[in-house]
């Protein structure tokens, strides 16, 4: 199963880190520290929505939540 919410499509997006963050505004640091490769991935998790288990990101729980409550406040 890949890594990747159901609705949005939101997926692991590769990027960098560096890791001394000192001085000021740490400029000097960034020029001697390489950057590593990392993922950052989205925060992923199985809930059970109209009897389906689907795997959504949070922000899409979060709408989902919202747009339910709206429903039944006009309702």
């Amino acid at each position: 199963m890949a890594y990747i919410c159901e609705i949005c499509e939101k997926q692991a997006v590769s990027g960098s880190s560096q890791k001394h963050r000192r001085g000021v505004a740490g400029k000097r640091w960034k020029n001697r520290v390489t950057p590593t490769k990392r993922l950052f991935k989205p925060n992923l998790q199985k809930i059970t929505f109209e009897g389906k288990t689907q795997v959504l990101c949070a922000k899409c729980i979060k709408r989902l939540k919202k747009n339910a409550s709206e429903l039944h406040l006009s309702a």
